[in-house]
């Protein structure tokens, strides 16, 4: 019983989520955005007119995505433009066929290239793929291609203008709802960790699912810092604004202190199975501050609602007690102690950021808040590069971007044959299939296909069985409008619901326009499996873009990124004083990264075997640099929030050489040493003991000191984490060695 009324709250919760996303609020400002010009050309007598702005709405939508309304508006008018002169181009393409296929095939390559400026351009990429796509359907018959260039214009303006309405009328629903993203998945992030504290025999699993949520959360923080940033123009949204940036800050130091491992897991499981009420109090803690993130983001936007909570103090309170019992239990120095006590530290501060997101939601007055510099906070904005060379540089088959656009347009040629050949009632939906599910990764494009086929199967099937219920043509103008609705709100969300649904909606709209829809539904199908089939094979046979081929790079990056972040901890150890933003930039990057690399090896997964070369070393080397980046976070977090003393000439030693360690990782990735060069330094098998000495000692001058206790946490943890830093960056060079890239 317990179980299903659980089943059913996550089923309601996930619903109310869903309701709340931005992707179901621009789904349906995209179903009044393509429905009114409709109903505008049937009442007005200008179906043709009313349907060719629709397709200018749809075409400029894409590129509405989650961001500063600045970007958003301007990705809209430069897909609007795009798609106009496509539109205009696509209008006199009536060539015979040796002439329009291999310009069909140059279209494609060029308008796919435009990807190589990022994500957004990618966006406002598939507009014109999909309105060259379009020209080639009888849409809009009977117009001239200027005239239909121009409808497409005014409903590219029309959406655009929506989408300015929208904004106006909710300002801060994308913040709010990123920002209660961002906290769940923090949340989800913590509990993960609670899950690991107790896992002794294999937590590889528990490892990937981290990485994953680290994924998703530095993601979302990409998007919310740019929501948060770029918006601060407004002056009467820079208090809120200001209020939401440091919460979200707050938020980043949160998953820095979440990937914070203070301590070696196999000392926390030697310890515990000796003490398992203090690891249920660890754990039971690590779960509440889970639990008041989730009540923090379900009520992000009504913070009265947000009632006091005491398990986080009863937690508190045990671990406290823990500690004392086991400090007096011990006469002498323990390490377990400070162990224990580094833990508690951490959580501690953990806890200190949870109440000041709680007490910055309860609306402080203006005063009482330290809005951060715009000119600093944009600092942490990533940029594009929309030089001209960028597009120069990459034009070669090193660039998967390159290969992607060249693999995409010879496909598109063999599409529209096996089109014409056989006969295909509506070619371009072989050539629709193709642009959608076609991927720079085979990974990705297989994942696409399956889901497609899946989706379009489904549809069909439950559209043959509504048809057989009905032939009521206002049922199906109904769930035409409904299904494509629920269509675009679920493409990011489930790919497979949204071709299902897609698949309805088109099915539907054929219903009111033609008497054969059991035709339409079997031409949908069959062009959908040819062009699935085509996606498939073209990303297998033509230049594929393996992830090997570009792992090399990838690595590069995050060790680059991880000794950047360390050299920032060193030079903030040795100086003191306030937290540059340098080194919250490089922190960031860091983040990014390793967010990369997992979201690589991940892609690796999805590939063929025979592909798959080193996988078990890729993966060896990818939680190497995620534990790399842990034990950073450790350090980082440790000197961020505690007095410390001066660095020692010991820790610069040390630290010097693990930087000379990631220098070796990065300049065999480069590939300017030969591989065979594997001498090191004689000294420095042994330079940790050498320095530091096999256990910590101190003066009997300095024990008697009252901050004794003090300097004996700070030389445990600084002398834990530099050892383990040592042992892991000597070990990514040889590893790196052994593989082939």
């Amino acid at each position: 019983m317990k179980s299903s009324k659980n089943i059913v709250a996550t089923a309601f919760k996930d619903l109310s989520d869903y309701f709340n996303s931005t992707d179901f609020s621009k789904a349906i400002l995209l179903g009044i955005a393509l429905t009114v010009p409709i109903i505008f050309g049937v009442k007005m007598d200008m179906l043709p007119i009313g349907i060719t702005i629709t397709v200018g709405a749809m075409l400029a939508s894409p590129s509405d995505i989650s961001g500063s309304i600045r970007h958003k508006i301007t990705g809209i008018l430069f897909a609007t433009l795009l798609a106009m002169i496509v539109s205009l181009i696509g209008g006199y393409l009536h060539l015979s066929l040796w002439l329009l296929f291999p310009i069909v095939g140059i279209l494609m390559f060029s308008i796919a290239y435009l990807a190589i400026y990022g994500f957004r351009a990618s966006l406002i990429s598939f507009s014109g793929l999909l309105a060259l796509v379009l020209s080639f359907s009888n849409v809009s018959t009977g117009m001239e291609p200027y005239e239909r260039m121009l409808l497409i214009g005014i409903g590219g303006l029309w959406y655009a203008a929506l989408s300015l309405l929208r904004h106006f009328i909710f300002p801060k629903a994308p913040t709010e709802y990123y920002l209660s993203k961002t906290l769940k998945l923090t949340a989800e992030y913590l509990k993960i960790r609670g899950e690991l504290v107790a896992e002794t025999t294999d937590r590889s699993e528990l490892l990937k699912k981290l990485l994953a949520t680290q994924t998703d959360l530095t993601t979302t923080h990409e998007t919310l810092r740019d929501i948060l940033i770029s918006t601060r123009t407004g002056s009467g949204k820079s208090e809120y604004e200001g209020k939401r940036m440091l919460i979200f800050v707050q938020l980043v130091d949160m998953l820095e202190l979440a990937m914070a491992n203070p301590v070696d897991y196999s000392k926390t499981d030697e310890l515990f199975k000796k003490k398992p009420q203090q690891l249920a109090d660890f754990q039971g803690l690590l779960f509440a501050m889970s639990s008041r993130l989730n009540v923090i983001a379900d009520n992000i936007s009504t913070p009265k609602r947000i009632r006091n909570n005491t398990k986080i103090e009863g937690f508190q309170k045990n671990i406290k007690n823990d500690i004392s019992e086991y400090a007096l239990s011990k006469k002498a120095f323990d390490e377990n102690l400070l162990m224990l006590k580094n833990l508690f530290k951490y959580q501690k501060e953990q806890i200190k950021k949870i109440e000041k997101i709680e007490w910055l939601l309860k609306n402080p007055a203006q005063r009482e808040i330290s809005l951060l510099k715009k000119e600093d906070s944009r600092k942490f904005l990533t940029k594009e590069n929309y030089d001209f060379e960028v597009l120069v540089e990459n034009f070669n088959l090193r660039s998967p971007i390159f290969k992607h656009s060249l693999r995409l347009g010879v496909m598109t040629m063999i599409g529209y044959g096996v089109g014409m050949l056989f006969s295909v009632q509506n070619p371009y939906w072989i050539l629709l299939t193709l642009i959608v599910i076609m991927r720079p990764t085979f990974g990705l494009t297989k994942t696409r296909s399956k889901e497609r086929t899946i989706g379009t199967l489904i549809g069909g099937a439950l559209a043959v069985g509504i048809v057989l219920l009905t032939q009521n043509t206002t049922v199906y103008g109904i769930l035409a409008i409904v299904s494509l609705v629920i269509a675009f709100s679920m493409v990011q969300r489930n790919y497979k619901a949204a071709a299902t649904f897609i698949t309805l909606s088109v099915v539907f709209i054929y219903a009111l326009l033609r008497p054969d829809i059991f035709n339409v539904i079997q031409y949908r199908v069959t062009d959908t499996l040819i062009g699935a089939g085509l996606a498939t094979l073209g990303n297998l046979l033509l230049w594929p873009a393996w992830e090997i081929q570009g792992m090399q790079k990838t690595l590069l990056e995050t060790i680059k990124a991880n000794r950047v972040y360390l050299e920032e901890i060193i030079s903030f150890y040795n100086k003191k004083g306030n937290v540059p933003t340098q080194y919250k930039v490089a922190r960031k990057k860091a983040f990014l990264e390793m967010s990369d690399l997992s979201s690589a090896f991940q892609r690796m997964t999805q590939e063929p075997k025979s592909k798959q070369q080193n996988l078990d070393k890729f993966y060896e080397i990818a939680m190497l640099n995620h534990t790399f980046l842990s034990s950073l976070a450790s350090l980082s977090t440790y000197i961020l929030n505690n007095p410390t003393t001066p660095a020692s000439e010991n820790f610069n030693k040390v630290s010097s050489k693990i930087v000379q360690n990631l220098l070796d990782a990065e300049t065999i990735l480069k590939e300017e040493i030969s591989l065979e060069v594997e001498k090191s330094d004689p000294d420095s098998e042994d330079i940790f003991e050498s320095t530091y000495g096999k256990k910590i000692t101190f003066s009997d001058d300095e024990k008697p000191k009252e901050d004794f206790h003090l300097k004996i946490e700070e030389a445990h943890l600084v002398r834990e984490q530099l050892k383990w830093l040592l042992a892991m960056s000597k070990k990514m060079p040889k590893l790196l060695r052994e593989m082939e890239f």
